[in-house]
């Protein structure tokens, strides 16, 4: 399960990938428009400075924006800098790799077996999904629900 922190994060750069000019945008301004508590906003976005996605700028007309292209933002690097591993166990990490403590052998594991299976489906998915493919998705179904195809959106 996505934690908030990752919800926002994701929330906040997707706001700012629909910056078109990719001007500076403040704090205030990004959690206004996304509905986002300010103050976990900040810490938020300092950690995503602080890996490379975002920029700031100081001053008047200043704040963040992204270092990246919406295209080269993928989900599975956003999740992994806010929350870390993607797989539902650690024995199956590829990033954060620990053997379950209570494990006699990884070697003939069902659950383990699975588990990997789960999330290499999930990286597939994660790691080919860009801020940009979201965006898009977003804007689609707003025009769907527009045009009154309400029904595959209520499922």
């Amino acid at each position: 399960m996505l934690t908030k922190k990752t919800k926002y994060a994701v929330k906040a750069l997707m706001a700012l990938a629909r910056n078109k000019e990719n001007k500076p945008m403040l704090i205030s301004e990004i959690a206004a428009k996304e509905q986002l508590p300010k103050k976990f906003l900040e810490a938020i976005l300092l950690e995503l400075k602080r890996n490379g996605f975002l920029g700031s700028k100081k001053g008047a007309g200043g704040g963040y924006y992204l270092m990246k292209k919406a295209e080269d933002i993928k989900l599975a690097a956003i999740i992994r800098i806010i929350d870390g591993p993607i797989a539902l166990l650690p024995c199956v990490s590829l990033n954060f790799y620990e053997r379950c403590e209570e494990c006699t052998s990884e070697l003939y594991c069902g659950i383990r077996d699975v588990m990997k299976d789960v999330r290499d489906a999930t990286l597939k998915i994660l790691a080919e999904t860009s801020l940009a493919d979201m965006i898009l998705r977003e804007d689609s179904i707003k025009t769907k629900l527009s045009e009154g195809e309400t029904q595959q959106f209520l499922e």
